[in-house]
C-alpha cells in the first residue's frame, strides 16, 4: 500500500470552492480501529455546516478557528485492508459501512473505529450502502422518537397519520419510506417538482408548505411531525397534532452564531408539562443501520441518489449540495487509486 494518498481538504473555514485535492499520509488505525480504502461516500447537509463552520457554536468541538477534520464525508463504505490492536469482529477483505463522525471520507483510506462498522451484504453496491448511515439512520431516529409505528395507535378514520416536512432531502426520502413501511399515513410536505417521486416512496399526500399554507390545516390533523426543513413556527406545528402527539425537530436551522439552540429553547418551553415538540440529536447506532442495510437487502427500501460523481469531482459534489435543493442523496465514488 501507498503510503500517502490523495484527500479533498480544506485547511480553513469556508464553501466548497476552497477544497483541493492534496496528497497527505495515509492514517494509521489506532486501538479499536480498522483502515478502510474508500469504495464510496455519500454527502449531508452537516458537511456544509462543518466545512463552513456554521454555526459557531460548532467551532469550539470541531477546530476553534480551523477545522480539526478539513476532510469532508460522514457517510462511508469501503473495504478493510489493515486493523488496529484490539480489533473485534472486523477482517481484512471485508466490505463494511459505517459513520465517521469527524468525516474524512473522502479520502482514499480512513481510520474507523471498527464498533461503528456495519458488514455489508454482498448484493448491495457501496454506492447505496453509503447513503444509510446518518440520512437513514436520522429518519430512523426521529420516527423513533415520534412514536411512529411504536406507540401510536390507528385513528377511527384509518392508520395513525404524519406529516414529514422537507420531504425531498436525504433525510425525508428515507422519512417518508420507513414511515409508510411502520403502517403510517404518510403526508408529505416537498416542492411540486418532486411531488410524484414522494408519493412513490409512499406518501399519500403531498403539497408544498411554502405555497399551501399548514395554517389552513385544522387542529391535530396528524398524530406526529417530523421537521426536517425548518422555519416553521412552533405554535403552528404544535396546533397541528393530536393531543400526545409530538413534533420532532431534526432541522439544525438557525442563526449564525448559536444555530439551532434559540429553536430547542422554544421548543422546551412550549413543551412544559407535554413534551410535544422533541428536538433530535441523532447519534450513530450501527444495529439501525444492520435494520436498513436488511430493508435495501430485501427491496423494501430504496436510496434515492441525485447523482454520483467521480472522485476527481469530488469538489463539484459538495458545491451542489451546498447550492441547496439537492433531492436524496449525492454520493461520490472511490477513488481508483
Amino acid at each position: 500500500m501507498s503510503r500517502s494518498m490523495k484527500a479533498w481538504r480544506r485547511e480553513t473555514y469556508g464553501p466548497a470552492d476552497g477544497v483541493a485535492l492534496e496528497r497527505i499520509p495515509v492514517p494509521t488505525p489506532g486501538r479499536g480501529e480498522v483502515l478502510l480504502r474508500v469504495r464510496a461516500t455519500a454527502l449531508n447537509a452537516g458537511d456544509v455546516r462543518l466545512l463552513l463552520g456554521d454555526p459557531l457554536l460548532v467551532r469550539p468541538v470541531f477546530g476553534l478557528t480551523r477545522p480539526k477534520h478539513p476532510v469532508r464525508g460522514m457517510e462511508v463504505a469501503g473495504t478493510v485492508v489493515a486493523v488496529g490492536p484490539d480489533v473485534v469482529g472486523a477482517e481484512i477483505g471485508e466490505d463494511v459501512v459505517g459513520e465517521l463522525v469527524g468525516g474524512g471520507g473522502l479520502g482514499e483510506y480512513v481510520s474507523v473505529p471498527a464498533a461503528r462498522l456495519v458488514p455489508v451484504p454482498i448484493d448491495i453496491v457501496p454506492e447505496t450502502a453509503a447513503c444509510l448511515p446518518v440520512a437513514g439512520g436520522t429518519a430512523w431516529q426521529a420516527l423513533d422518537l415520534a412514536g411512529v409505528g411504536l406507540t401510536q395507535r390507528a385513528r377511527a378514520d384509518g392508520a395513525p397519520r404524519v406529516l414529514i416536512i422537507g420531504a425531498s432531502g436525504g433525510v425525508g426520502t428515507f422519512a417518508v419510506q420507513l414511515a409508510a413501511l411502520r403502517g403510517a399515513e404518510v403526508w408529505a410536505s416537498c416542492r411540486d417538482r418532486n411531488a410524484p417521486l414522494i408519493e412513490q416512496l409512499g406518501a399519500v399526500r403531498t403539497f408544498d408548505h411554502r405555497t399551501s399554507p399548514l395554517s389552513a390545516l385544522p387542529d391535530g390533523r396528524f398524530d406526529a411531525i417530523v421537521d426536517i426543513a425548518g422555519g416553521m413556527p412552533l405554535r403552528e406545528l404544535k396546533r397541528l397534532v393530536v393531543p400526545g402527539g409530538t413534533v420532532v425537530l431534526v432541522t439544525g436551522d438557525g442563526g449564525h452564531v448559536l444555530g439551532p439552540i434559540p429553536r430547542m429553547l422554544r421548543a422546551v418551553f412550549l413543551s412544559i408539562g407535554s413534551r410535544s415538540i422533541r428536538p433530535l440529536a441523532a447519534t450513530p447506532r450501527p444495529e439501525v443501520l444492520a435494520k436498513l442495510l436488511e430493508l435495501v437487502a430485501d427491496g423494501r427500501m430504496v436510496p434515492v441518489i441525485e447523482r454520483e460523481y467521480p472522485f476527481a469531482e469530488a469538489s463539484a459534489a459538495l458545491a451542489r449540495l451546498e447550492a441547496g435543493h439537492t433531492v436524496g442523496k449525492l454520493v461520490v465514488t472511490g477513488s481508483a487509486l
